[in-house]
């Protein structure tokens, strides 16, 4: 049964992140549910969502050339700080990790619901911002570091961010902004599950049905996308997710 629900979770997790993003708001406490420790389960989901974003990122390839410039420095960023991330991850124990969970949890329930608002005014405002040169080279290649922090730590809501980062460094397709995020992901990804694969801190094999589930998930839900409804699948990730938010909360502070 374990095995299943692993399975179906990635199924899920797939259709979600081709579809709405959210995928991990699923993937993460299915692999918690099937007893694998909070430090563990977080770099089994990276893991499994890793085909995700190669896929994502392969489907996207010719919006992505077009900004070949900002490859190279995008990618070294992602594997730099993406292995600073992981590296932090373990460096906390299961009991603290699982402390901070509800509040990663709560940054990338928020940053779902608002995203697109998010991203709308980041865009308005890098618009205005080119022309008076406001946000220089290192600023935004700092920020684009302390993203990769995050997502080498945890990686629920990576995307949204990234979208917000892309905005702010003026790319103005939304195409050629979902292959980078696609892209920089992946890296980031990578380089974590390597990281994490070195210290033993991958689940193998409860994280390999996972990650069979969510490929298959992921690629059937592009072939099917434009007959599928994405507005009421985010609003349904995010009523979900909420709930999962208020549970973590109450599993790690309830007690006390």
């Amino acid at each position: 049964m374990t095995e299943i629900l692993l399975l179906a979770a990635g199924l899920i997790a797939g259709t979600l992140n081709s579809l709405a993003g959210g995928g991990s708001f699923v993937l993460f406490p299915a692999l918690l549910a099937a007893g694998v420790p909070p430090v563990i389960a977080n770099a089994s989901n990276t893991y499994a969502s890793l085909p995700g974003y190669m896929s994502g990122a392969a489907g996207f390839w010719k919006d992505i050339v077009k900004h070949r410039d900002k490859l190279l420095p995008y990618t070294a960023i992602a594997l730099i700080f993406g292995f600073v991330g992981a590296e932090l991850l373990l460096h906390v124990s299961n009991e603290a990790f699982g402390k901070i969970v509800p509040w990663l949890m709560l940054f990338a329930v928020l940053l779902f619901a608002f995203g697109g608002r998010i991203n709308a005014f980041i865009a308005r405002r890098a618009g205005a911002a080119r022309g008076m040169k406001i946000a220089g080279t290192v600023a935004i290649y700092a920020l684009l570091a302390a993203l990769c922090v995050y997502g080498g730590f945890f990686n629920a809501g990576l995307g949204i961010l990234l979208l917000a980062f892309l905005a702010l460094a003026g790319l103005p397709d939304i195409h050629a902004m979902n292959g980078l995020k696609s892209w920089i992901s992946s890296a980031v990804a990578l380089i974590a599950v390597v990281r994490f694969a070195l210290s033993g801190s991958i689940d193998w094999y409860h994280g390999s049905f996972a990650l069979v589930g969510a490929t298959i998930g992921g690629y059937v839900a592009a072939r099917l996308s434009h007959r599928v409804p994405t507005l009421w699948l985010r609003v349904l990730v995010i009523i979900y997710a909420s709930g999962l938010t208020v549970w973590f909360f109450w599993q790690a502070y309830g007690a006390a």
